[in-house]
This record gives C-alpha cells, sequence and structure tokens, in this order.
C-alpha cells in the first residue's frame, strides 16, 4: 500500500456507485448487481459475466479524491510531500493510470503551488 492509497483510504472514503461503475466500464447499469469497495479493490457483481475487479486508480472517483487534497495542502511544503506521493504511485502503477489523469494531476499541482507561492510571499511582507 503506497502512501497516496494511505491518505486517500478509498475503500472507507470513496462513493463508488453503481452508476459511476456501469459509466467506466461502458455497460449499462442494469447489468450491475451489487459494488462491494474492498480494501484494495472494487469487485462489482456482474449479471452478465459473474464478478470483476477494478482497480480505485482507474476511477474518475480516485482523480477527483487527489484533486481535493491537492486543492486544500496548505502549504507548499504538503503539496511537494503529496507530489511526490502521487509521483512514486504513478511510477509504481503506471498501468492504471490514464495519460490525461496525469496531466490533470500535473495541472493542478502547478496552479495550487502558484498559489501558495503568492499566498505565502504576501505573509511574508505583511510580517
Amino acid at each position: 500500500m503506497t502512501p497516496l492509497f494511505r491518505r486517500i483510504q478509498p475503500s472507507k472514503k470513496l462513493r463508488i456507485t453503481a452508476r459511476s461503475i456501469a459509466q467506466f466500464l461502458k455497460i449499462s447499469q442494469n447489468l450491475i448487481k451489487r459494488v462491494e469497495s474492498w480494501a484494495n479493490v472494487v469487485f462489482v457483481h456482474r449479471l452478465d459475466k459473474g464478478g470483476q475487479f477494478i482497480s480505485y486508480r482507474r476511477l474518475e472517483e480516485w482523480q477527483n479524491a487527489i484533486g481535493h487534497h491537492i486543492q486544500t495542502c496548505p502549504t507548499l511544503r504538503e503539496l511537494s510531500q503529496l507530489k511526490t506521493s502521487i509521483q512514486y504511485d504513478c511510477r509504481k502503477f503506471k498501468k492504471q493510470y490514464l495519460q490525461k489523469t496525469l496531466d490533470f494531476l500535473i495541472e493542478m499541482c502547478i496552479e495550487r503551488q502558484n498559489i501558495l507561492e503568492i499566498w505565502e510571499s504576501s505573509n511574508c511582507i505583511a510580517s
């Protein structure tokens, strides 16, 4: 389990719905009998195929959770640690991340870094 995975805690904190799984799998929601959030994966009970495992990292909810953590980083130091965790996770689980997801997360980190740099420099001037 990577530091990013421990930070996000997907089985406890992400709300994975049958609708979002159906969208991801590009199937009708009627084909999904039940969705279970396990510790490391989502298990989908399908009427047409039986069971199917899906990595949290492949889901939009994962990307949104990381985005939330980026947007709420209070300091440059914490943002840097989060970026390191994201980079490590992406290298370790390369096949589970889409390039557009990586590009989105990188852009969010850059934007948040710019905001924090402005905020921290204005606080230094005010002090």
